[in-house]
């Protein structure tokens, strides 16, 4: 027998284990230490936030070629919640949060924008898109290690197979190669 209710579950839905998973990967990488020390990503907040969002702007844009919009979206929604609970483990106050967020979606956007952009006119186009986001202008050489990095972290999640990717199973490259 078919429970009447089971038809307004989505189908195949990601479960939380592997979005927490998925997630887990992005921010293990974008906190690498060679990307601060080697390549001159600002050890900021906002050095780390931008790492971050290079690193999900990625995922999801591999995620979006292999399944549509289910496990991306639910990526982007744990993502969300992620800084959410970030900003209010920082004290920001409860009428605050709303603003920060919108801030923080609009830098998810913009930079997704010109990555998408970028992506498609070749190295130095993304070099000099992570350099303006990323190095606020000021050292194109590390922005294009960067690139090089982002280009091959994007043929390494371009050669996973489908299922490894939606087991959580990523594989980022090494930055060291590019020190």
């Amino acid at each position: 027998m078919v429970w009447p209710f089971s038809y307004f579950r989505k189908p195949h839905a990601p479960s939380r284990g592997t979005i927490e998973a998925i997630y887990g990967m992005i921010v293990a990488q974008a906190r690498e230490p060679l990307f601060y020390q080697a390549l001159g990503v600002p050890d900021t907040v906002n050095g780390r936030f931008d790492m971050v969002l290079l690193h999900l702007w990625m995922v999801l844009r591999r995620l979006k070629a292999i399944e549509g919009e289910g496990l991306s979206q639910a990526l982007f929604d744990h993502f969300c919640s992620d800084m959410d609970a970030n900003l209010r483990e920082m004290g920001v106050g409860d009428l605050t949060v709303p603003k920060r967020m919108q801030a923080f979606g609009e830098a998810f956007y913009g930079r997704s924008a010109a990555y998408d952009r970028a992506i498609d006119m070749g190295p130095e186009s993304m070099a000099e898109a992570l350099n303006k986001n990323i190095y606020s202008g000021q050292n194109i050489d590390s922005a294009r290690r960067l690139a090089a990095y982002v280009a091959d972290a994007i043929a390494t999640l371009a050669g996973r197979d489908n299922a490894a990717l939606t087991a959580a199973a990523l594989g980022f490259p090494s930055p060291l190669a590019l020190t």
